[in-house]
């Protein structure tokens, strides 16, 4: 009798299944045929906005400065830098989009799925030191151009940011589109204030293509200065912002929705770093005329020889005046307040909005602190340490990007092609390469060279040295680390219906700790009845 009635029992589940999959074809069909009937501009519309979001990562007041010393220092010879770092961060970010759109759930949401309890909390810990880290140069460029329009000092311009980024994230509330557009008017904003400064300026345009396209490394420091603006693009929050942004659109759940999603992401993604590329091309090229020309005053010679984002405002006051530093002023203001917003927006997919709330106001306070105590010299210091925080944290979203993107078992058939994994694997672990080398050299030189103690030195290098080598074992640990979670079903109420079966047949241990393999993904699915 016991063996009957399981059987009867198998035997509804597997009618039931069977009847859900025939819903959910059907459904599939319908919203096929809806896509069909609509044209391809009118869909590739309501996919744009998440690229411009993120493109703000690669135009805040971090990447502004390192523009504008590498356009100072070198002029146009490493624009090649600032190309290949754009190309290989539109693949980067078309795999966060592509990842969010297949699988229906945002990069922190997957890693909290895959990895055991304390990965994941290192996880979280560094997810959330990496929201600080990226929220200081932001906040403190956003003061600076408050300094320079309004003659407000930079602690008040750090509160003044802080209250208003909370402000404008009210936005949101009327829908994430909103947010978006005003995201996509400052870009613009930007783009017309640094656009103006270049057609101002005029530099020399063989001379800017040979900086695009022949990769040069001449002169002391270029090397330095190359991996500055490398390390500066790519940044850990962006990839799970960018995953999360994609699921605010409805993306029918066929091969034909799923691959539409991605494609039309791709094409919005490219557009928006394509001006995000022009707007550093036109920094680093009104940096690198302005401070090599013939009528610089040895006072802004020096200028140059240490630019900063405060300092910067005099660049093109031989051709505009007092008004060059409006001008400036309106551009780094539109740069650092579109990237606080974003910055304080990725923080809320890694955290709850009163642990993001907490954040913003542990970012605000070094920048508050070092802003009154140091003045603009500090603060323009504390940009630099965050950038290296930033370098130091990318392995920890990047890798598991990567590995997600091309896992069957997370993707299923819209996986990476080999040739995706290969160029993407190859350029991700050589950015990741150059940032550790870049760090641990300078740390080298700082311990050779400060004026500390030997014995100081000694206790540093003590304490220091074995962080690194957790740090390297963490990485490749994430690295070699086999998936072991599907989020890809083909038929999700049939993954459902044979998770329940195996569940109840005792095939699957039930632990808290570790997550199951259909169970955590599909919770929130209901089963067929």
């Amino acid at each position: 009798m016991e063996i009957e009635r399981e059987s009867s029992e198998r035997g509804s589940i597997s009618w039931r299944a069977s009847a859900a999959h025939d819903q959910d074809a059907k459904k599939l069909d319908a919203d096929d045929q809806l896509l069909m009937k609509e044209p391809a501009w009118k869909r590739f519309l309501a996919h744009v906005g998440p690229g411009f979001m993120v493109s703000l990562a690669y135009l805040d007041p971090g990447n502004l400065e390192t523009d504008l010393q590498a356009g100072a220092n070198h002029r146009y010879e490493l624009l090649w830098v600032i190309l290949i770092g754009l190309i290989f961060a539109l693949i980067i970010q078309s795999l966060a989009a592509n990842l969010g759109v297949v699988t229906g759930r945002h990069l922190a949401e997957i890693c909290k799925s895959e990895y055991p309890k304390f990965v994941k909390i290192f996880l979280w810990l560094l997810a959330e030191l990496a929201v600080i880290a990226a929220d200081i140069p932001e906040v403190i460029g956003t003061a600076f151009a408050f300094n320079i329009l309004f003659h407000i000092p930079v602690w008040v311009g750090v509160l003044i940011t802080g209250t208003s980024t909370l402000l404008l994230l009210g936005l949101q509330k009327y829908g994430v589109r909103k947010l978006e557009f005003l995201i996509s008017m400052l870009v613009f904003v930007m783009a017309a204030c640094f656009f103006g400064e270049l057609s101002i300026v005029k530099p020399p345009a063989k001379e800017v293509m040979k900086g695009l396209f022949i990769p040069r490394l001449n002169g002391d420091g270029a090397t330095a200065d190359a991996i500055a603006l490398l390390g500066a693009l790519v940044m850990p929050h962006n990839l799970f912002l960018h995953s999360a942004l994609v699921l605010s659109r409805k993306t029918p759940a066929s091969v034909r929705g799923i691959k539409d999603g991605c494609r039309f992401f791709l094409y919005e993604s490219g557009f928006a770093l394509f001006v995000a590329l022009l707007i550093n091309i036109a920094v680093v090229s009104v940096s690198g005329t302005a401070c090599s020309s013939a009528n610089l005053s040895q006072e802004d010679a020096d200028k140059c020889a240490n630019l900063s984002l405060d300092t910067s405002s005099f660049l093109l006051k031989n051709v505009l005046g007092k008004s060059s530093a409006i001008v400036y002023g309106v551009a780094l203001l539109a740069s650092g307040q579109s990237s606080t917003i974003t910055g304080t927006y990725a923080g809320q997919y890694i955290m709850q909005w009163l642990r993001n709330l907490m954040t913003r106001t542990i970012a605000i306070a070094p920048s508050l602190i070092v802003s009154i105590i140091g003045g603009s010299r500090g603060a323009g210091r504390l940009i630099i340490i965050a950038s290296m925080i930033l370098s130091f944290e990318l392995p920890f979203a990047l890798i598991p990007l990567l590995k997600f993107s091309s896992s069957k078992s997370k993707m299923g058939p819209h996986k990476n092609s080999i040739y995706i994994i290969v160029f993407s694997w190859f350029l991700g672990l050589l950015i990741i390469g150059i940032n550790m080398y870049f760090l641990s050299t300078s740390f080298v030189g700082w311990l050779i060279h400060n004026d500390l103690p030997k014995y100081a030195n000694v206790l540093v290098g003590a304490a220091v040295f074995p962080f690194m080598l957790v740090y390297i074992v963490a990485v490749v640990y994430l690295t070699i680390r086999k998936d072991s979670v599907v989020t890809f079903v083909a038929d999700s109420s049939l993954a459902a219906v044979v998770d329940a079966e195996k569940a109840d047949a005792g095939d699957l241990a039930v632990d808290d700790d570790e997550p199951l393999p259909y169970r955590d993904d599909l919770a929130d699915i209901p089963l067929p009845r």
